[in-house]
């Protein structure tokens, strides 16, 4: 079971894309020698290389040198094909030598590694997800230019497929899908695009003298293609093609004259095709409908499908929308393009393949097979093809204040700035209509009339004829004209994909919405790059926004936020586990609590004295209102806190006013006891209900979290009850390909042979290499390397996305929600009695020792410490560069 385990890992692991383009990087003049005049004209044309005013960009370009690759050099094979002949070096691959040099990486070293049954996993996982026709992934990261990459790899088929019209493996038509109206309309840049910029001039004309589009955009919409014409391009979302469920069977009229659409029984070759992570395919797919639209695509030869934003939605429901079976109504996209293909054959032509354009390679950890070339959104950033990033988070805000500060930086960063002749843009997101309405359309332009700014400034979409006009989307439509006038964009679930506004320089999101990946894709809208030089994006959010937002990039692009706030980009270091795997014995605390009431005995203090301004201060550091600017320009902790500005706000916040009466009453509501009996409670505290009252109006979060949880233990007794349950844990698990990548500078790494003592070095190491996170950590493992008494030492902070079972579970003070952590350092220590003990060890800046959550994991992991027999310490930062490393001892 556990050698099955590791090799399905693998199958989800292995980016098989990486080893196409390694390939083609290392035999181009072989792979040009297969392609055809008119094709190396085409790549020529648009070769930054070649063509110094090529219109394409780097990651464009290389998509489409890998989707040529795919069709002159491979024929169109199918994934799964191309990855057997790669393994098995057959076919165009007969010639592959095993680590190959490509730049300074060997590629044997990476790949070649593949054991047999690696191999046969990832090709089960292939072979799974297979269709009849060949479906290939291009995961470009927003704002790189999928649709003018889509636009060019259909003019290019449609070059090839005029002049060599008996060659099966070119498309004559295109079928291209958007997931929603606002991609669909920015499709229609493919018609009005200059398409000289992307076709050798001699053969532009061709293009547009045949090119016919056809847009699928309202219900009812009937589609007028010649029946076996060619050069169509229809653009539609997925709901105007989709097959439907038959309801009802056919009448006699129906049947004679054809009024209805005809049944599709389900085909046989997709019964056993069944999702790559596990989701059960749809229900009972027999008996599906075809309306007019299905049936002309029916009836044109050699179809391409193109899928445009084909993720819909970031993280796991990517699987679903590639058509891998979630149980649904009606029937999926993938469905309806399986029929379609088979439709096709019937008919004696066929769909050439499906090309899917997607922001990511990853479904949540797992990369999909199909993807054939992918370029990430730290890489785009750091090339100069998105904008750069300044993330600003604000800590205990409130809505209007929110707006207030978000407005204000915002205008500040943009004075004067109007690239393009255009006017820089920011867009608010709300949740609701409700919301919008009600609490952030007010607060903007209470905001705005502090600056002089007028309302007519503000543009609101949310979709509701009521509130949104046909001016109003108009407007929203010319946003990136010089013309246009409105700079403060106020959205309800809109602008997640296809809204290119470029001139949109910041996003600002205060409250959470309902979809986690909602703010990943609302918050990289404003990265689009615009002019000449590289501009900067801002990006206002809460705390709790902030933590979502560095989720989301590392489960969808494998970034933190800190790394896309970093123009430098750090070199991959591949890291291997030294075997035996290192295991310790940790024990897991769970705890029961019961009530009881307590007798209250008049004159108790709560324990709150504004005169002890020490404790005082050490209380309320919290709830003050503190904005952060991150530069984003060093790497290490010691020089980040320098070029970290921060401002206390604290005097802008808005405050509740609480009368006696209404603290009485609020104070009641929480503990479900009677408003008198709570105020004789609060007035035989010894701090009296009065001054209660005047601590509360000063910070109005003591009121939840101190007075009322205070009272509360005043009131009830809480008996706990402990249960430890003993674990053997893996400090690292074996990787799925035999390597973790990770990036990191050199400076900050430290391999096996970087330590020339042999008793030294056999003492740590339980992976080939460490990465660390900043010079403090750096400097504490040669120090604790080094020193006698340290038996054993790991640095265990690296690995952090479920590669190590070493790990301590918190309750997250903000969110409440349960999260892992895991420390950074494990070692052994001698005693002065003779016996060792482990101690785990956190290394922080010294300016977050204080801070909630770090307390909060500290808490929790002396608790387990305790109960495991071990030590936690929790060190700053000042003291691992001042070497005070003994302190630990």
């Amino acid at each position: 079971m556990a050698k099955a385990k590791k090799v399905t890992n693998v199958s989800l692991d292995f980016a098989f894309f990486q080893v196409l383009w390694q390939f083609y990087q290392a035999n181009r003049g072989t792979i040009r020698s297969y392609q055809k005049e008119l094709t190396k004209k085409f790549l020529d044309h648009n070769n930054p290389d070649k063509n110094p005013k090529a219109y394409l960009r780097q990651p464009q370009f290389e998509a489409l040198e890998v989707y040529v690759f795919l069709k002159e050099f491979l024929g169109n094979a199918k994934i799964e094909e191309i990855f057997r002949d790669w393994f098995e070096k057959k076919g165009r691959f007969a010639s592959r030598v095993e680590g190959g040099i490509v730049g300074e990486r060997r590629q044997g070293d990476i790949f070649d590694a593949l054991t047999q049954d690696q191999y046969k996993a990832v090709f089960a996982v292939m072979r799974k997800n297979t269709r009849t026709y060949p479906n290939y992934i291009f995961a470009l990261t927003m704002g790189t230019g999928k649709t003018i990459l889509m636009a060019t790899c259909i003019f290019y088929e449609f070059l090839l497929g005029n002049k060599f019209d008996k060659d099966t493996k070119y498309c004559l038509n295109a079928l291209v899908f958007a997931p929603d109206k606002t991609v669909l309309q920015s499709l229609r840049e493919i018609e009005s695009f200059d398409k000289s910029r992307v076709i050798p001039p001699e053969y532009a004309n061709f293009i547009n003298a045949n090119l016919k589009f056809h847009y699928l955009e309202e219900s009812g919409t009937s589609l007028d293609t010649m029946d076996k014409s060619r050069f169509n391009i229809i653009v539609s979302n997925t709901q105007k093609i989709i097959l439907k469920r038959k309801n009802k069977e056919k009448t006699a009229p129906d049947k004679l004259f054809g009024t209805t659409g005809d049944t599709f029984n389900r085909i046989d070759v997709y019964a056993d095709t069944t999702d790559l992570y596990g989701f059960d395919q749809p229900e009972d797919e027999a008996d599906l409908t075809t309306n007019q639209r299905f049936e002309k695509l029916r009836r044109l030869e050699q179809l391409g499908i193109y899928v445009d934003e084909a993720h819909h939605a970031f993280g796991k429901t990517l699987a679903k929308d590639m058509g891998v079976g979630a149980k649904e109504t009606d029937t999926s996209l993938r469905t309806t393009i399986d029929m379609l293909a088979a439709s096709l054959r019937q008919s004696g032509t066929k769909v050439v393949a499906c090309y899917n354009y997607t922001g990511t390679p990853y479904v949540g950890q797992a990369v999909l097979p199909e993807v054939v070339y992918a370029y990430g959104l730290s890489e785009a950033i750091t090339k100069g093809f998105l904008k750069l990033v300044n993330l600003v988070s604000y800590q205990n805000t409130r809505n209007t204040e929110f707006v207030d500060l978000a407005i204000s930086n915002f205008l500040a960063a943009t004075k004067g700035l109007r690239p393009e002749g255009m006017l820089p843009k920011l867009a608010f997101f709300a949740a609701t209509i409700e919301e919008l309405m009600g609490e952030l359309r007010p607060a903007v332009e209470k905001a705005l009339g502090k600056h002089g700014i007028p309302a007519s400034s503000i543009l609101v979409n949310v979709g509701d004829p009521k509130l949104t006009s046909n001016d109003d989307i108009r407007e929203f439509n010319r946003l990136d004209t010089p013309s246009s006038d409105k700079q403060f964009i106020l959205l309800v679930n809109k602008g997640r994909e296809g809204w290119n506004c470029r001139s949109l320089f910041g996003v600002a999101m205060f409250r959470e919405p309902k979809s986690k990946v909602f703010v990943l894709q609302a918050t990289m809208r404003c990265l689009r790059s615009i002019g000449e030089v590289q501009h900067t994006g801002h990006v206002f959010l809460s705390d709790d926004n902030l933590t979502i937002l560095d989720n989301e990039l590392q489960q969808n692009f494998r970034v933190s936020a800190d790394e896309i706030t970093k123009p430098e980009r750090k070199p991959p270091v591949q890291i291997r586990v030294v075997e035996p795997p290192v295991k310790i014995r940790l024990v897991r605390v769970r705890k029961h609590f019961t009530v009881r009431d307590k007798v209250l005995s008049p004159g108790v203090a709560l324990g709150l004295d504004r005169n002890d301004r020490e404790a005082w201060n050490l209380l309320i550091e919290k709830y003050r209102l503190i904005e952060k600017r991150r530069s984003g320009l060093t790497l290490d902790d010691a020089a980040r806190s320098k070029s970290e500005k921060t401002t206390d706000l604290t005097g802008q916040r808005e405050k509740r006013e609480f009368s006696r009466l209404s603290l009485v009453a609020e104070i009641a509501r929480y503990l479900n006891r009677s408003p008198l009996a709570i105020e004789d409670l609060l007035d035989t505290t010894h701090e009296g209900t009065d001054e209660l009252v005047v601590m509360t109006n000063e910070f109005n979060e003591l009121l939840y979290d101190e007075i009322i949880p205070r009272l509360f233990r005043l009131l009830y007794e809480l008996d706990e009850q402990e249960q430890t349950e003993e674990h053997e844990v893996e400090l690292v698990k074996l990787p799925a390909n035999g390597y973790y990548e990770m990036s990191a500078n050199a400076e900050m790494t430290v391999r096996m042979g970087d330590v020339s003592d042999e008793a030294e070095r056999a003492k740590s190491f339980h992976l080939d290499t460490y990465c660390f996170d900043s010079i403090p950590e750096r400097q504490l493992f040669w120090d604790l390397l080094r020193e006698q008494r340290v038996k054993k030492l790991y640095f265990t902070g690296m690995l952090t996305h479920g590669q190590s079972d070493f790990f301590i579970q918190y309750i997250d003070p903000d969110s409440r929600a349960v999260r892992s952590y895991y420390p950074d350092f494990l070692f052994l220590r001698q005693e002065p009695d003779g016996s060792e003990k482990y101690v785990i060890v956190e290394v922080k800046g010294d300016h977050q020792v204080d801070d909630v959550v770090v307390q909060a994991k500290k808490a929790f992991a002396n608790e387990i410490a305790v109960a495991s027999g071990m030590e936690y310490r929790l060190m700053k930062s000042s003291d691992a560069v001042k070497r005070n490393y003994r302190i630990l001892l």
